[in-house]
């Protein structure tokens, strides 16, 4: 049954406009900000755990002048340094998680464009706008047309095109944060992680409602860079100074989001709904 046919004479609508609206808005506005910020916060964190670990592997031979007679020195040194590059990881995996629950948000919003509020302020109920005509929809119900020159599953659609660009750039940062975490001193310590491992409890579901988990190989899919995918991931022993400079400016360049893409996008929102972007 068409929504508007539930109506009542006391009864008040969200229309499918308003929805569209305030997710398009959620989306560009504070979603993906909140992700650029927990990848920045994610790449800071990095980049310490990157210091830490050279500034531990160049403490091998160093001179430390009158402090050499003191005793253990370099091992008191190297257990500090370690601890710090501790803090750092705990803090890069949460940032990582930040950009998950966004992630999550992103696709939730997506996929509610569609929901319009049917009932009174006591009696609610959801449904979704949807009718064979929806593809070409341009008003609330096919009455008045609300937007002028797009449709609105049009600014779903570029909702999604832009969730799927962070989706693509999540999975790609994910073998990152791998090499990160796995950095160590093998002097002080050492670890060895797998593809296949779960960075923290509950990822692999959160992974499979954003559809970046293979229940067939157990495992998370592989990333990919610009649409091409890696055939298997083979996660680095020995990292010199210029493979960790390699994955710092990777992550910094999201590689897999097209900023001109999203620019675009950004001033034909602008433009149609009258919002003003930062």
């Amino acid at each position: 049954m068409p929504a508007a046919a539930m109506l009542a004479n006391d009864s008040e609508i969200s229309s499918p406009s308003q929805g569209v609206r305030s997710k398009v808005e959620l989306q560009t506005r504070e979603h993906s900000p909140l992700n650029a910020t927990a990848a920045a916060s994610a790449r800071s964190h990095a980049t310490d755990i990157v210091n830490s670990y050279l500034s531990q592997v160049y403490l091998n031979g160093k001179d430390f002048g009158v402090l050499s007679d003191m005793p253990d020195i370099q091992k008191k040194a190297r257990l500090k340094m370690l601890r710090q590059q501790e803090l750092c990881k705990g803090k890069l995996l949460s940032s990582y998680r930040d950009m998950v629950t966004v992630s999550l948000t992103m696709v939730e919003t997506c996929k509610s464009m569609g929901r319009v509020s049917v009932g009174t302020s006591l009696h609610q109920s959801t449904g979704f706008a949807s009718s064979p005509q929806r593809n070409n929809e341009v008003g609330d119900f096919n009455r008045i047309p609300v937007f002028r020159f797009y449709t609105m599953p049009f600014f779903e659609e570029v909702c999604w095109e832009i969730a799927r660009m962070f989706i693509s750039e999540l999975i790609l940062k994910r073998l990152l944060v791998l090499e990160f975490l796995g950095l160590y001193d093998e002097k002080v310590a050492s670890t060895e992680l797998k593809w296949s491992d779960e960075l923290y409890d509950g990822e692999f579901h959160d992974l499979r409602m954003l559809s970046l988990h293979s229940d067939e190989d157990h495992e998370p899919l592989y990333p990919c860079i610009r649409n091409k995918s890696c055939s298997s991931i083979v996660l680095g022993k020995h990292k010199d100074c210029t493979i960790l400079q390699v994955y710092l400016i990777t992550w910094l360049k999201d590689v897999n989001i097209d900023s001109r893409r999203v620019d675009e996008i950004l001033t034909m929102v602008a433009n149609e709904m009258h919002i003003n972007f930062p």
